[in-house]
């Protein structure tokens, strides 16, 4: 368990003993990752008490909500800008709890936006600072390097590059443990079992569109997934297609989208199931996949399933943010492998026709094979750096 690897060099931190730690994570990814470390350190130190900001999964693993950061999963300069009082409040609710409880620690997961300043605050209060899942800044804001640098006691990094990375920039407070993903993606039924669930039928191709967790993906990016499902099913009538609907989504969303999207051009395929909760299980049971860009594309990597990566961001952000990434790729999956395994469509080539060619492309056998034994090959080598 690599959430287990990562509960390592917390535990030599600080004593572990009826201690509170404080612990903050904003989006769903974050989330998850942050749960799973609760529960790896109440393994190890059962009388731990936890308490911070806190999605679904922290409070189902009884972290203390300070603040419900479901409630501040905003994506982009314009939904921010509107949202700054509520993310104030959360900001001094968090500072105020974190000074008044002294926590032997504060873990901060990814959201570097949030996080980074909450760092500062509190290390110049004297509190200790663990960073599990490191800023991008490989990618983007690299000069947020010095914030970590000087705010940060111990950097928890889990893609093999970035320790490195940071060592060329004088920063060695850094230790790799793997990704949390690592050994942890299985699906717990198989391509049968879950066609029966789902009503699909399982020697017919599936298609699974997972558009993205945050409400302004999805909307963003489901309708040019739509179009593509409508212009494939005409020339594939054959194909059966699952939208797959993330944690802290609704399926009554989707719905509203796919009710939208009935007066385009080639009508929407008869076989279109809305399926929650089981993201890993469509994913496994897919002959190909069109991802929303995110931690999704790596479990599509590790389960082998042949993806495109997708995504579209208000004209905006893409045109002001977008251009600060400085990386070659955008999928996780590519970053990892460092090379294109997966055919990116980002913003403007993000369209019906360019990704049902795509989806179509990868549906063709040989393709899909030889996919699958890149991506089976890709995964075995990265697993294997993450679990050592």
């Amino acid at each position: 368990m690599e959430s287990g690897k990562a509960a390592r060099p917390l535990l030599s931190c600080a004593p572990m003993e009826a201690v509170r730690l404080m612990i903050v994570a904003g989006e769903a990814s974050g989330d998850a990752h942050a749960a799973a470390l609760v529960r790896a350190l109440r393994e190890a130190a059962p009388k731990l008490e936890f308490f911070g900001a806190t999605g679904p999964l922290l409070r189902a693993a009884g972290v203390e909500s300070i603040v419900r950061s479901d409630d501040l999963a905003i994506l982009g300069l314009l939904e921010i800008a509107r949202a700054l009082p509520k993310f104030w409040r959360a900001y001094k609710l968090l500072k105020a709890a974190a000074i008044e409880n002294k926590p032997a620690a504060v873990i901060l997961v990814d959201w570097p936006d949030f996080n980074l300043k909450l760092a500062r605050a509190l290390h110049r209060r004297g509190l200790k600072i663990i960073y599990y899942i490191s800023p991008q800044l490989w990618a983007w804001r690299s000069y947020r390097a010095r914030s970590i640098a000087h705010n940060v006691d111990l950097l928890l990094s889990i893609l093999p590059f970035e320790q490195e990375w940071y060592a060329e920039r004088g920063i060695d407070q850094v230790e790799y443990v793997g990704h949390p993903l690592a050994g942890e993606v299985h699906a717990r039924l198989d391509r049968a079992e879950f066609c029966r669930r789902n009503k699909l039928d399982p020697r017919r191709p599936i298609i699974s569109l997972l558009p993205g967790s945050r409400r302004k993906e999805v909307e963003r990016i489901l309708p040019p997934m739509l179009e593509a499902a409508a212009l494939i099913s005409v020339r594939r009538p054959d194909v059966q297609f699952g939208i797959v609907v993330a944690p802290g989504r609704s399926s009554d969303e989707i719905r509203r989208i796919v009710r939208s999207q009935r007066a385009t051009p080639e009508p929407l395929p008869s076989c279109l199931h809305i399926v929650s909760g089981q993201s890993c299980e469509a994913l496994a049971a897919s002959d190909v996949a069109a991802i929303a860009s995110g931690t999704a594309t790596l479990e599509a990597a590790l389960l082998g399933t042949p993806m495109v990566v997708v995504y579209k961001e208000s004209w905006v952000n893409w045109n002001t943010l977008g251009r600060l990434i400085t990386v070659d790729h955008y999928g996780l999956v590519n970053l990892v492998a460092g090379e294109r395994v997966a055919t990116e469509l980002m913003q403007d080539d993000l369209n019906g026709e360019r990704l049902a060619n795509e989806l179509l492309s990868l549906l063709d056998a040989k393709r899909n094979e030889e996919t699958r034994a890149r991506l089976r090959e890709e995964s075995a080598k990265q697993t294997a750096g993450w679990m050592q």
